[in-house]
């Protein structure tokens, strides 16, 4: 009998514990995240856009593809199975993937591709990020096609640091081509020129009303006077930074990356591919008897050929005297937007020079202070020799390539994490990336007169827990040309950048090391140099390449490997069973 009593009181106890702590979690609104499963078929559909009709690479038929939607400390499992005839590979963009490099998805970096009639499951946890993300292929160009939304939403109970709005919207902006986008590159590397460009920029898919017979393809976002809409902007194009503007309309900027930022108000945005803008919109407060068009066009600092088009949708409100929903009114006046010019530099400099991060107690800026490694690259064009008997189109009869330091990366055969993991890096990698350009010269200034680039598969090795500051300068070799810079698998604060020449005796006294914006992607400007700093406390090895696809594709990419601390929290888990094989 007291044995029985005696257990009665252990389970009441045990009860009582459980009911307390989840008291607690609810109190801190920290509660354990669940886990969202998703089915990417990844398959073939037809298209029509400007007139033409294609077949094109989806996800479960859809373009653009699903939205993942999931809060913070959720896990996301996606089975991920191909059915088309191409070698398929997805990521998670800005996802930081804290000891699950396995699931973030840059082809024989992280994970030999998906073939044909093979499945992988991408499983990751999203630990201390919300915001606006999005996924897409990460070989080859397939990602003209091959992308989605991702919205983060905060944990339950936590609210975001501006008002709540009334709706959220994701917009994003991409490209069109007619052609067979892999064709359109597999030719560019053949004959050694550049690419050709994209028939029409596109809002969530649609063309919009500037191109050939696509009014029908126009994307339209319906507002009711009053109200604020959260516009969740994503620039998944392939090589293009875009203005964005609304007529007539101020917006808010409240994020950049996943990352909340100081608010403020401006008229147009910048947003370069892999880049992720998070806009409060404030729609009239009286029904404005007029439509507005949504515009984005492009940013062009380099001297090769681009798709000089603008993207339309349609802001319309819905009248409160009509009990009918919002319609297209042709009668109404339709007022556009003004953007920036092609080209305008300062509009660069001055939109980014206002992003800070919040940098509350509940929001920190969290920027490494003290220093373990400085590091300075390159990032610019060059050229390599033409093959004998063949005419290439490049610079003086040779091919276009670009590099990091002057070296123009070669992806391997082989995963470079698996090979890391496996302790076989032999033939497939070495760890000697240069810290600094092997050939200094006056990056801005005259360009030199050999171009030929140097290439391989080097890395970067970072002891884990490493502070990282890192200077990245563009160059006048074949032009001084802006590159957005992604980076795989972290944050970084991006402390100062400048025009012309990176100068270490004066710069790092301008640097901002109390609100800098924390990003995953940053422009490095036309001719001039970006600083950025962050802690490798992620083990694994992680891409770092430029975001407009025709530089990644002539080599304008390299990765770091960070290792293992000693902990067991800060190593590398081994991968999973289902990982593919090369």
């Amino acid at each position: 009998m007291a044995s029985s009593s005696s257990d009665f009181l252990m389970k009441a106890l045990l009860l009582l514990c459980i009911a307390l702590l989840a008291l607690s979690d609810a109190a801190d609104a920290s509660p354990i995240g669940i886990t969202r499963h998703y089915k990417f078929d990844i398959q073939m559909a037809n298209a029509t856009r400007l007139c033409h009709t294609k077949s094109i690479v989806t996800v479960n038929g859809q373009f653009p593809g699903p939205k993942i939607v999931a809060r913070e400390g959720d896990r996301v499992v996606v089975k991920v199975v191909n059915h088309v005839e191409r070698n398929v590979t997805l990521h998670w963009h800005g996802i930081r993937q804290l000891r699950s490099g396995w699931a973030d998805g840059p082809a024989y970096v992280t994970q030999c591709p998906i073939q044909t009639g093979h499945s992988y499951v991408y499983n990751f946890t999203i630990v201390g990020q919300r915001g606006t993300f999005f996924w897409h292929a990460h070989i080859s160009w397939l990602r003209a096609t091959l992308y989605g939304p991702i919205v983060v939403l905060p944990q339950l109970g936590v609210p975001y640091p501006f008002a709540k709005p009334y709706k959220e919207v994701p917009v994003i902006l991409g490209e069109w081509w007619k052609a067979d986008t892999e064709a359109v590159i597999s030719q560019a590397l053949q004959t050694g020129g550049g690419p050709n460009v994209s028939d029409a920029y596109t809002i969530n898919g649609l063309p919009g009303p500037f191109y050939n017979c696509s009014a029908k393809d126009t994307f339209k976002l319906k507002v009711e006077p009053g109200k604020t809409y959260l516009l969740r902007l994503i620039n998944a194009a392939l090589n293009d930074e875009l203005f964005f503007g609304i007529a007539n309309h101020t917006l808010t900027v409240v994020d950049v990356d996943a990352v909340y930022v100081k608010p403020f108000e401006t008229d147009a945005l910048l947003i370069s591919p892999g880049q992720t803008t998070d806009v409060l919109l404030r729609a009239k407060p009286d029904y404005p008897n007029a439509m507005f068009f949504m515009s984005a066009g492009p940013y062009v600092t380099g001297t090769g050929t681009f798709d000089n088009s603008t993207v339309a949708g349609v802001l319309e409100y819905r009248n409160p005297k009509s009990s009918s929903r919002p319609s297209f009114k042709s009668e109404l006046p339709l007022y556009k937007p003004t953007l920036p010019s092609l080209n305008d530099t300062s509009f660069f400099a001055n939109f980014t020079g206002k992003l800070r991060s919040l940098a509350t107690a509940r929001f920190p800026a969290s920027v490494p202070q003290a220093i373990d490694r400085r590091v300075f690259f390159t990032v610019d064009l060059g050229s390599s020799p033409c093959p004998e008997n063949q005419t290439c189109q490049g610079p003086n009869g040779t091919k276009f390539a670009a590099t990091v330091n002057n070296v123009s990366f070669a992806l391997p055969t082989t995963a470079l994490l698996q090979a890391h993991f496996v302790g076989q890096s032999r033939g497939i990698y070495t760890p000697d990336f240069p810290v600094t350009p092997l050939m200094p010269f006056n990056y801005t200034g005259t360009p030199p007169n050999n171009t030929l680039v140097g290439n391989g598969t080097k890395l970067m090795v970072l002891p884990f827990n490493t502070s990282v500051e890192l200077v990245m300068q563009d160059t006048s070799i074949l032009g001084a040309e802006s590159h957005p810079l992604h980076l795989h698998g972290f944050n970084f604060f991006v402390v100062g950048q400048g025009f012309g020449n990176y100068d270490p005796a004066k710069d790092p006294a301008k640097f901002n090391l109390v609100d800098p914006v924390e990003r995953n992607t940053v422009g490095v400007p036309a001719g001039g140099w970006v600083a950025i700093r962050f802690l490798a406390d992620n083990p694994g090895v992680w891409f770092m390449h430029c975001h407009l696809e025709v530089h990644a594709s002539w080599g304008l990419k390299m990765a770091w490997l960070v290792l293992d601390g000693s902990l067991p929290h800060q190593k590398l888990p081994p991968p999973p069973s289902d990982l593919p094989k090369c």
